[in-house]
């Protein structure tokens, strides 16, 4: 379900002043041109800093996705994400408020500087596990409906914490380092489960050929781990998925992303 984006300036005047009692008087916006996930997103320059923030109005489906981020944010910050500066919810909004990062949307295609660095945060990623207390849900849960054979859904299991949206607008290259925002799908599953997201996305972004991709994949050493059968149980689960969400749906995004799952999960199956 798409947000009802709307312009940090035109949020309601009571949870714009919260926003400057907060960080100070705002003294530049940039409002976000891609992703629909929010009702506002934005980059704002205050007297403590740059930051972005991210909101939905509390009446949407889906804001549910503004408290997960903000509950994944102490385990990840620093490590693979900016670290959330402040939250609020009050007056029919739920705002998060991150720590903005000055880089660029990471370049997937072939032969570019930016992959031994997505290469690193995903292997960087594999260390942290999600606390007991923290309630996710698991990957095999997520892929129930989507896998051929109920007995494929014991592969993906385990207790990493997974991002699972590798999509390239997610992740952003400062220097040398990449870092991965939107946490709101973080997920508990095998610690090679991100490694194989990312494969579909090399090959929708990126232009890959899915033998490309499988290869840049390779560098996250957990990616080694996963036996064939489960690898390519993954593929097979994800085309499904993006078959079912293209379904009736000429996004032209969506399209694409459908188009490289089925082109993984044929050159897993040799076809």
């Amino acid at each position: 379900m798409a947000t009802d984006r709307i312009p940090l300036e035109d949020l309601p005047a009571d949870r714009r002043a919260a926003l400057t009692q907060q960080l100070g008087p705002i003294s530049k916006i940039e409002n976000a041109k891609g992703g629909l996930n929010s009702d506002v997103a934005a980059r704002m320059v205050t007297p403590q800093g740059t930051f972005y923030v991210k909101g939905m109005r509390t009446t949407h489906p889906r804001v549910w996705t503004q408290a997960r981020e903000a509950e994944v944010n102490p385990i990840v910050a620093g490590a693979a994400a900016p670290r959330l500066h402040w939250r609020t919810v009050a007056d029919g909004w739920d705002l998060n408020v991150f720590e903005a990062l000055d880089g660029h949307h990471a370049d997937y295609r072939p032969g570019s500087p930016d992959l031994p660095h997505v290469a690193a945060l995903l292997t960087r990623l594999t260390s942290l596990r999600p606390p007991e207390g923290l309630v996710l849900r698991h990957a095999e849960q997520r892929l129930t409906r989507y896998a051929a054979s109920p007995s494929d859904l014991e592969q993906f299991q385990g207790d990493h914490l997974c991002h699972t949206d590798l999509n390239d607008e997610n992740v952003l290259v400062v220097g040398a380092r990449a870092w991965l925002v939107d946490w709101a799908w973080a997920t508990r599953g095998a610690a090679w489960l991100d490694a194989a997201y990312w494969v579909i996305w090399l090959i929708a972004a990126g232009h890959h050929t899915a033998l490309s991709a499988e290869r840049e994949a390779a560098a996250v050493p957990f990616f080694g781990t996963a036996s064939a059968s489960a690898v390519t149980a993954f593929a097979e689960a994800n085309a499904n998925l993006w078959e079912e969400i293209t379904d009736g749906d000429p996004d032209p995004w969506a399209t694409r992303v459908y188009v490289a799952a089925q082109s993984w999960l044929m050159h897993r199956k040799g076809l």
